[in-house]
């Protein structure tokens, strides 16, 4: 490993920048985004830190910001933010980025490649990155990091005891997808980092697979410089000084549009527009108390919005019952809903604003992982009520400071709140313990390091482990972002059929040259017949395996699925009403089960005038999307219309960087054709069958002079392919 380590950080989705985030802008840009943001620059700042890289999705869309459509953003010397397109450019909430996130592995991986740096881990941010980084570990053999931030089992049963019906759940917000994702990420975990521990006891509990990572409690830090007390000056500059001056007028301005007795205490408090964040409950809370009213006024910023009918149906149902609430109590000059706020000036100016006018910060969150605004606000010395679920337990322990309460109890919330106001020593006390507390339990450069340490231990554990259980000198993934060469053959008649002993001579040639020249298989066979043709003839288990015409990709020792690839093949395929169209046709025979594939439909079919054009004559007239491949006078297979053996190894070579000139593709039948013709090095092999003689006069394909394994030596020799793996001879040669 060397010296300091290099991260890979995923929040995929969410719109997501270094500076000047739109926090509350929807309920994918929340304070997991700016969590993970701080924690970047936090740690770019520790020696043990060689380089930190954020990826995160780009989005060009007019109704959003130029910056995050910029595919680098360099913060640091050490921090640059990487966003990867996947899906389109548009912006689409995280329960729509399922399908896409193949893609964000695929283009992960390929700039990897380009930068010949692999990392030495990987932490996935919510469980959609969570499966990026999964997918990430497992092809490069490095620790997987995972964070939740929060937990589909815990909301599933919120949102039930809510009434919501489990069907129109999953149609929005694919919840039984996103939990079972968070098992498989479980069961690949090496550590799980959480903010509490209530939400290893009380949320990831709820998992089957709950016991198989490991946890670490590391409670996020706040920046101090910039949520400093309400009492402090702590201008670096003249210009910061009067940026923040600037942001004091802004938002004093903004609120006493809404205030007719603006002096009063200020109840605060800050949050998306989400029904779990209680709104409601805070402003019936105020509403219902009268006293409460006479002695402060309510602001409450709910997200960023310009118009609330352009809001989603959950938010818009919040914010429109926030309006609702406030006709009702008739709370006109008492309660302030200003529509935006720029976080980076002006959220910690508010918090200031409040604390100077003795007001108190509250949280009525019904659940509540963290937060995050409760240690800012007790930074700038704004004393709390909060929820008593979640972190706030652990912030008012730590801290001891505020009060927490039932978010459903209204009496209760209006209680606490009154309680802190009218005793003066209780306000001085809690405002003083939060701005020494959150200092000592809650900076960023303790969380960096805590977060450091554990990361090293982890990378050299994983290291020793490795090599105490025998396992290869490298994962397939490293292999192959290294490799700029490959060799990729046919099994039947192709690289098997000949003399064994020319067989032990190719296998020998690509062992001694492994370092330079991979080894790829590309067969009609099915993966688990490939498997067993392969081992009982000695051959090594190959680098990549294509296996049934195309239709699956696997990888080395492990064997693991290209689930990139078959997510690219599986659009508009329908295997079992194509099966169903083709039963009636009496010159086709499906082919036993064993052959068969969930990409791939195998029949029989001998040679008949006009047979071929009525298949593909049915299939046209119902609409498929198919590719169709006959070989041997016997062999029919029907394939998703973006998968052959061709397309399988362009896309090989798009997604891990080698270029189709650099790949010796060798076959010996129909349907190898494909993958023979265009800008890969063709071998065909002297025992081919009749149907490949029209490729004699293609470009970069040689008829070799020999039959079978024999036949791919006489194409390496042919090609100096060997000399240009080895870069002895220039490629164009």
């Amino acid at each position: 490993m060397t010296s300091g380590l290099h991260i890979q950080m995923f929040s995929i989705h969410g719109l997501l920048r270094a500076e000047n985030m739109e926090l509350g802008h929807d309920a994918d840009t929340g304070g997991q985004i700016k969590y993970v943001v701080e924690l970047c620059k936090n740690l770019s700042a520790c020696d043990q830190i060689r380089k930190i890289q954020l990826f995160t999705r780009l989005i060009q869309d007019k109704s959003y910001s130029d910056d995050y459509g910029q595919p680098i953003e360099q913060i640091n010397e050490k921090f640059s933010i990487v966003r990867i397109q996947c899906g389109g450019k548009k912006y689409l909430r995280k329960e729509l980025l399922w399908p896409h996130l193949d893609e964000f592995v695929d283009k992960t991986i390929k700039f990897i490649r380009m930068e010949k740096e692999i990392p030495d881990l990987v932490h996935g941010h919510y469980p959609d990155a969570g499966y990026v980084a999964m997918e990430l570990a497992s092809f490069f053999g490095i620790p997987l990091i995972y964070t939740g931030h929060s937990l589909g089992r815990s909301k599933r049963a919120r949102l039930l005891d809510e009434g919501v019906d489990l069907f129109e759940m999953n149609k929005k917000l694919k919840i039984d997808h996103r939990i079972e994702t968070e098992e498989l990420i479980l069961k690949a975990a090496d550590k799980v980092i959480t903010s509490t521990r209530q939400e290893i006891q009380g949320q990831y509990s709820l998992y089957r697979n709950r016991t198989l990572p490991a946890y670490t409690v590391i409670p996020p830090g706040i920046g101090i410089e910039r949520f400093y007390p309400y009492y402090h000056d702590n201008f670096s500059d003249s210009q910061e000084k009067e940026e923040a001056l600037f942001a004091k007028a802004s938002i004093t301005r903004e609120l006493n549009r809404f205030f007719t007795h603006p002096d009063k205490p200020m109840i605060l408090a800050l949050s998306r527009p989400d029904k779990r964040k209680n709104i409601q409950g805070l402003v019936k809370a105020y509403g219902e108390d009268v006293e409460l009213q006479a002695m402060a006024n309510l602001a409450i910023f709910a997200g960023i919005r310009k118009d609330i009918s352009q809001k989603e149906e959950s938010e818009r149902e919040v914010l429109t019952r926030m309006l609702l609430l406030m006709d009702k109590y008739n709370l006109y000059g008492k309660m302030a809903i200003p529509k935006r706020h720029d976080f980076e000036h002006e959220v910690p100016e508010l918090y200031r604003i409040a604390a100077e006018k003795r007001g108190v910060f509250v949280n009525p969150a019904l659940t509540e992982p963290f937060g995050l605004t409760l240690l800012e606000a007790l930074a700038c010395g704004l004393p709390i009520v909060a929820t008593h679920d979640g972190g706030p337990r652990d912030i008012v322990k730590n801290c001891k400071t505020g009060t927490l309460v039932d978010p459903t109890d209204t009496t209760a919330i209006a209680a606490a709140i009154k309680d802190i106001l009218v005793h003066p020593d209780k306000w001085n006390d809690f405002s003083k313990n939060g701005i020494l507390n959150t200092r000592k339990f809650y900076s960023w450069t303790s969380h960096a390091a805590t977060y450091c340490s554990e990361m090293n231990t982890l990378c050299h554990e994983h290291e020793k482990s490795s090599i105490a259980v025998g396992e290869p000198g490298e994962s397939i993934g490293k292999r192959l972002a290294k490799l700029d060469y490959m060799l990729i053959t046919d099994i039947d008649d192709t690289l098997l059929g000949g003399n064994p002993e020319e067989l032990h001579t190719l296998m020998d040639l690509l062992e001694k040259n492994s370092q330079h020249l991979g080894f790829g298989i590309a067969t009609g066979r099915i993966f688990t017949s490939a498997m067993e043709i392969l081992t009982a003839t000695g051959v090594r288990i190959p680098d990549i395996i294509i296996s049934g015409v195309g239709s699956r990709i696997s990888y080395g020792d492990s064997l693991d699925r290209d689930q990139g690839w078959e997510t690219h093949i599986s659009k508009n395929w329908n295997r079992d009403l194509i099966a169903s169209r083709l039963e009636d046709i009496k010159f086709i025979r499906l082919q036993e089960p064993g052959v068969q594939g969930a990409y791939k439909l195998s029949y029989d079919m001998a040679p008949g005038k006009d047979r071929l054009a009525k298949i593909h004559h049915i299939l046209t007239k119902n609409r498929f999307r198919y590719t169709l491949i006959y070989s041997q006078d016997k062999y029919l297979d029907i394939l998703p219309y973006r998968a052959s053996k061709g397309k399988a190894i362009r896309y090989l070579s798009y997604k891990w960087g080698i270029p189709l000139g650099h790949l010796l593709v060798c076959g010996d039948s129909g349907n190898d054709a494909e993958m023979l013709k265009g800008e890969p090095l063709g071998v065909v092999v002297k025992n081919y069958k009749p149907e490949l003689e029209p490729l004699k006069s293609a470009k970069n394909i040689y008829f070799a002079k020999k039959p079978y394994a024999a036949g791919i030596m006489d194409g390496i020799r042919q090609y100096q392919f060997l000399q240009k793996a080895k870069g002895t001879i220039p490629y164009d040669t």
